[in-house]
């Protein structure tokens, strides 16, 4: 296989390639983000961190899944976990050490304060001053911190979203990225808030607020704490789809901002999707968690297959391509018309009282892979 350079600079941040850990449990410290680089991730997003760790405390259980019926496997995957409960200086500490042991690899710090202008100055102040190569903000956890008016309360509000982004563009000397949430109506609005705020770039998507599932024996929701729960973020496979929705219509609604995708991405022909709709980079989470540091091998080997395949010489060359295809029904129709001349006789409402097999008939109303059309 003909080797290529996966190399991309965003936001003057050289990434050896475009597969980024995101903020979580995967980069939890310093050990095993330095555990992370060795495997070859073309940069790190540090787990949130803020000002007052004190105020951070987790429970157990915090975790819930959703299992395949067919075989089992995990699709879908619940958190109702914080922020970093380690205390700042730690932190910064451990940047210091990273950015000395890994002076090419790119360090991103994630954080997140209360709505206070000093707050956000401070925390950015001492973090870039750490040696960080990036900021990315957190303005979309869906759990917990929203009751401080922190997290997706944040990023819900687009005056809240602008302003926090100009308070930060103050006195930031490194480039910042804007996390969205996708709980709410139009991304694109606190996006475009984040980016007339002075943001750099928009990282998207956060997880999902969800309710895993009720225990059908004990009545209970999950996961269950002593007896009780709250709704919490949803992640991994099945998320995918909404993601890239989400991507796409932040690619078409601001065109020049570099945007690093994420959310339910297992493999690299996920990552290449995400990239194809806009994506200048991608983010794991949940995917290193449960397959581990070493996935990004595959990540890389799938990208150049991809690459090789389709001719394309640098990164750069896809990212985006996809998007032109995004049209409007009508004209859908209109180009269906234009091919077949009529309408599909599998094409009606009425067809559906004609077969005793439902799957039959979406079957054939399903759209094939990998089909390539003029």
């Amino acid at each position: 296989m003909n080797s290529k350079d996966l190399s991309i600079i965003v936001n003057g941040m050289q990434f050896q390639n475009p597969f980024l850990l995101a903020a979580g449990p995967p980069t939890t410290n310093g050990h095993v983000i330095a555990k992370a680089f060795d495997a070859g991730w073309g940069g790190i997003i540090a787990k949130t961190t803020c000002l007052e760790s004190d105020k951070i405390i987790n429970v157990v259980p915090r975790y819930g899944q959703i299992r395949s019926a067919e075989t089992g496997d995990i699709i879908g995957f619940e958190n109702i976990e914080l922020i970093s409960d380690r205390p700042l200086e730690t932190w910064l500490g451990e940047f210091r050490s990273l950015k000395e042991q890994y002076p090419d690899k790119i360090l991103i710090a994630s954080i997140m304060e209360e709505y206070r202008q000093e707050a956000w100055q401070e925390i950015v102040t001492k973090v870039q001053a750490a040696g960080v190569d990036g900021l990315e903000l957190n303005l979309s956890c869906p759990h917990g911190l929203p009751e401080r008016k922190m997290g997706a309360a944040m990023g819900q509000n687009c005056q809240m979203t602008q302003e926090v982004c100009s308070w930060v563009k103050e006195v930031a000397t490194v480039p910042f990225w804007a996390k969205m949430t996708p709980n709410i109506t139009d991304i694109t609005q606190p996006a475009k808030a984040a980016v007339a705020g002075g943001a750099d770039g928009i990282s998207a998507i956060n997880t999902i607020l969800c309710v895993i599932g009720v225990n059908l024996k004990t009545l209970r929701p999950e996961p269950c704490v002593h007896g009780w729960t709250i709704p919490g973020g949803y992640s991994y496979q099945a998320i995918r789809p909404i993601a890239l929705r989400m991507v796409m219509e932040l690619a078409r609604a601001l065109p020049n901002t570099p945007i690093s995708g994420l959310g339910g991405i297992d493999q690299g022909t996920d990552a290449l999707q995400f990239m194809l709709l806009g994506a200048s980079t991608v983010q794991v989470c949940t995917g290193a968690m449960l397959k581990g540091y070493e996935m990004v091998s595959e990540m890389k080997q799938s990208c150049v297959a991809f690459m090789n395949d389709h001719g394309f010489e640098s990164v750069r060359d896809f990212i985006g391509v996809s998007l032109p295809y995004f049209t409007t029904h009508s004209d859908l129709v209109n180009r269906m018309l234009r091919e077949r001349k009529q309408v599909s006789t599998n094409s009606r409402d009425d067809d559906w009282a004609k077969t005793n097999r439902l799957s039959d008939l979406a079957a054939h109303l399903t759209s094939e892979k990998n089909v390539l059309l003029p």
